[in-house]
């Protein structure tokens, strides 16, 4: 195999463990903290989670070891989009599980949730899984979005799991993975089948968070290989001085990304999706609020500047998303083939004009004609608008362009305009992780193996204390149930892990608010740089920006 000089380097590097966590496994004892409740909705959450609602807390500390002694045979998944350090996850509970007993089985299955269902798995040695050490992506088993939910699916799984003489399956995923995880833990205890169930969280979306769980693995290598690559374009902006840079990054449900971009760069403008909402913002007023920064900055001899959008932006636009329903509306039960057959994109236009209610169609006609046309073009497996494949970086600069226009002819605007146009997805979600990422994702490896150890389903691997340096995280778990709400999906009730979204009144938000009428008007751009793996620790193990300002 051809590796490059990094990835043998970071080959050898020894993630740092919370100090509970560190000496041995000998040396880990357990302390159960008090009894909890799901985040709303206790009743129902309760009924549908009988068997494992209600669960104690736990916390790791140094101690005896007071776990029962038997052979672990443990399954692993990988579930939804890659996030750097799920790798490291792996490294940690193979470490954990061979350290309390060489003979104990780690399987991988492939694919994510379906390799369950399929019986498709490995077994992991020491001379494969080394090959994966602090490194990105999730090829050491692949990742997959089926879904565990049906009854069918349950009992296959707990089929495996006895052919194979599996205890325990840890679940490597976001919120709707977790849920699962929470779901298939709930099915094996009324079932008595004796198989655990754990789950770690995992999303660069940020949106798997809470008074628990302070971060989700690979925001930080995400933001960080983000942020590097948009201070990349803000000092060529700097230096060229001629473009205005619109820069979409990940994050269809929450900002999380966009924010902590902007707090690492500070770009001129940066658009919250949350606050977006909150304000009842038009797309009209966003993007006078952009030109605003670009007259700003023109009336100063700058033609040039960086927007962060989040890939989600639109749908917290409240006239947007009515629109969006009724073209989901006008294109229903069969009617996107009638649509489909019309001739000409005149034709369409006219039978949208005629479906779409007056306040909508106001909206659409402001539309740039190759946004009009993508709204209908691509569809879900529901027949819906694939909102996450607008183009919404060239939604944006297309409406300031016209709004700076009128702006001209009015004669309150006589500077140059011109854009380019970026967007940032899976450049972020296969990095090498950072220090920071490595470490904590191979501390909730080992911490998962600990709560199997110790008898513990239906869990989330739970490490805190994040802001300080590894030595004073904390490590231990928290029932799956604590995090969820019932929600309303496809027309009926389901329990799901809330998401959490960017809180407008938390510290990140109101440092970002204090500071960008400056940073619209002025050039106040930070370059961050590539991350870095090796030197001081004041660089190399440096959390988040928004980690860092929650925790003060």
């Amino acid at each position: 195999m051809n590796i490059s000089p990094l990835q043998k380097a970071r080959y050898e590097y020894v993630p740092k463990l919370p100090g509970m966590l560190r000496g041995g496994i000998a040396e880990i004892s357990v302390k159960e903290g008090a009894a909890t409740q799901s985040v709303a909705d206790q009743e129902k959450i309760k009924a549908l989670f009988p068997n494992t609602y209600g669960e104690k807390e736990i916390t790791f500390e140094k101690g005896k070891n007071t776990s029962p002694v038997k052979k672990q045979v443990v399954g692993v998944i990988l579930s939804g989009g890659q996030a750097p350090g799920g790798h490291n996850v792996i490294c940690g509970l193979y470490d954990a599980l061979k350290a309390t007993d060489p003979d104990n089985v780690l399987l991988g299955f492939k694919g994510g949730p379906s390799g369950l269902t399929d019986d498709n798995y490995l077994v992991f040695e020491d001379d494969y899984i080394d090959q994966f050490r602090n490194t990105g992506g999730f090829d050491i088993i692949g990742s997959g979005r089926t879904k565990l939910e049906t009854e069918e699916q349950f009992k296959v799984a707990a089929e495996v799991c006895k052919k194979h003489g599996v205890t325990a399956i840890v679940i490597i995923g976001g919120d709707d993975s977790n849920t699962n995880a929470a779901v298939l833990a709930e099915y094996f205890a009324a079932h008595k089948t004796g198989v655990q169930v754990i789950g770690c969280p995992k999303t660069i979306d940020g949106d798997l968070k809470n008074e628990d769980i302070e971060c989700s693995f690979g925001f930080d290598t995400a933001t960080k290989t983000y942020s590097e690559l948009i201070g990349n374009i803000e000092r060529d902006a700097n230096s060229a001085k001629k473009y205005w840079h619109f820069i979409k990054v990940m994050g269809r449900s929450a900002s999380h990304v966009a924010l902590e971009c902007a707090l690492e760069t500070q770009p001129n403008i940066c658009l919250i999706g949350e606050e977006v909402a909150a304000k009842k913002m038009s797309l009209s007023a966003i993007a006078d609020q952009i030109a605003d920064s670009v007259a700003k900055r023109a009336a100063k001899g700058m033609n040039f500047g960086v927007a962060i959008i989040p890939e989600g932006i639109v749908e917290f636009v409240p006239e947007f998303s009515v629109l969006i329903a009724e073209i989901n509306e006008l294109l229903a039960g069969g009617k996107a083939d009638a649509f489909n057959a019309l001739p000409s994109w005149d034709a369409k236009y006219a039978f949208i004009e005629k479906g779409l209610t007056k306040e909508s169609m106001a909206v659409f006609a402001i539309l740039p004609q190759s946004i009009q046309q993508q709204l209908f073009l691509d569809r879900d497996p529901h027949g819906n608008v694939q909102v996450s494949l607008i183009e919404s970086e060239k939604l944006f600069s297309a409406l300031v362009a016209d709004n700076l226009a009128q702006r001209k002819k009015a004669g309150t605007y006589n500077g140059k305009f011109s854009a380019q146009h970026h967007f940032f997805g899976y450049e972020g979600r296969d990095a090498f992780p950072s220090n920071f990422d490595a470490d904590y994702c191979y501390s909730l490896g080992y911490n998962a193996f600990m709560l199997i150890q110790y008898g513990y389903n239906g869990y989330l691997s739970k490490v805190s204390n994040l802001s300080r340096p590894a030595e004073e995280w904390k490590a231990g778990g928290m029932p799956i149930t604590k995090m969820m709400n019932i929600e309303r999906r496809n027309g009926q009730d389901k329990p799901v892990i809330r998401k959490a979204l960017v809180e407008l009144d938390g510290k990140p938000f109101k440092y970002f608010e204090e500071n960008r009428e400056k940073w619209a008007a002025e050039t106040c751009f930070k370059y961050p740089g590539a991350i870095q793996y090796y030197g001081p620790a004041e660089v190399c193990d440096l959390t988040t920006v928004t980690l860092a300002l929650e925790k003060g």
